[in-house]
């Protein structure tokens, strides 16, 4: 599950994710960070500007060398119980130091409840205070997950998405080559829109691409030349569309060119790099007579059975060489026929 595309895109536009747009972030059921502030309101407006988590018992204890204060911190039962210890025994200098650093802010796990002594400091040093009844573990990975996104290396690009039997079918090409209008057909057909004209990717964790529209408002319409703006949604259903999908193939329509030499096998897979994700290319030539969309799905349904290990391509080469084999032993055996 993925933030909606709308902070995606906001967030980017941004450029500066603090502690208050955490706390705004509209994450539903098991993405759900279940934070509010307790205390610190002042520092609701920090950067946050690392994915990462810190657990600051080291730090309280006085050492401070690699203190990764730019990080989020995390207070679980261990760290409350040090600090209740620190607090009954009157030995708050670790814990005054702590927060003389410039803290993104401070999570305190399973309904944690700082004192009332740590609450000031905290309010003096401008550090917000936050809460989550989540345990430590759920929090961690919780978080963890909406930064990864969130931080994630992106850009915007020209072109349209769709997902077709579900795989996520990247559109690009020249301005005029058809990519709405094919799009169009193939939502008609029963497949997905989930942006249009321009898209922004997003790469997760370096592994795979995701890609969404510009904003929630907005992904979802279409212009098609002599018809205008199309809400997709209202036209097709809300079936028709989704916010944010994989991107797993990569079409570049272009214009028929008779001099050029396109591939007929299929053998020799070609990839292009994006945000250093490489993603499986087919350049796909557009000319009257040749149904788009069809080759699409096809195109579509090829690459889930690449996913599943079958390649009909070299399945195709393996029987012909195989083939070459046999005829070859034949006509050998016949030559030398006379010596038996």
């Amino acid at each position: 599950m993925f933030l909606p595309a709308l902070w995606y895109s906001w967030c980017y536009m941004k450029n500066n994710f603090t502690v208050l747009d955490l706390l705004d972030l509209d994450l539903k059921d098991h993405n759900s960070l279940n934070l509010k502030c307790l205390a610190g309101r002042k520092g609701l407006n920090r950067i946050i500007t690392d994915p990462e988590i810190n657990r600051p018992g080291l730090t309280l204890s006085g050492f401070f060398e690699e203190f990764a204060y730019h990080r989020i911190q995390l207070f679980g039962r261990g760290e409350m119980a040090y600090l209740n210890m620190l607090e009954e025994n009157g030995i708050m200098g670790a814990v005054t130091k702590t927060f003389s650093y410039q803290l993104s802010c401070c999570v305190f796990s399973h309904s944690g409840n700082p004192s009332k002594q740590i609450l000031e400091i905290a309010e003096k040093s401008g550090c917000s205070i936050l809460q989550t009844d989540l345990t430590s573990a759920e929090f961690s990975i919780r978080l963890m997950r909406a930064l990864s996104d969130i931080f994630a290396p992106r850009k915007t690009i020209h072109g349209t998405l769709v997902e077709v039997f579900g795989i996520g079918v990247l559109l690009t090409g020249g301005s005029g080559v058809g990519k709405s209008e094919t799009a169009l057909e193939l939502i008609e057909r029963g497949h997905r829109l989930i942006a249009d004209d321009t898209v922004v990717l997003r790469s997760v964790n370096g592994n795979f691409l995701m890609g969404s529209g510009t904003t929630e408002m907005l992904g979802h319409h279409m212009e098609i030349r002599g018809l205008g703006i199309l809400n997709i949604s209202h036209l097709f259903g809300v079936g028709s569309i989704r916010d944010n999908k994989q991107i797993q193939l990569l079409i570049e329509l272009e214009t028929w060119d008779s001099e050029a030499v396109y591939d007929r096998i299929g053998t020799g897979d070609a990839y292009k790099e994006m945000l250093d994700v490489k993603i499986p290319l087919i350049k796909m030539p557009v000319k009257a007579g040749r149904n788009i969309p069809i080759l699409i799905e096809v195109a579509a349904m090829n690459e889930r059975l690449k996913k599943l290990g079958y390649y009909s391509a070299q399945e195709f080469d393996n029987n012909v060489l195989k083939w070459l084999e046999s005829k070859n032993a034949r006509n050998l055996y016949s030559n030398n026929s006379d010596i038996f």
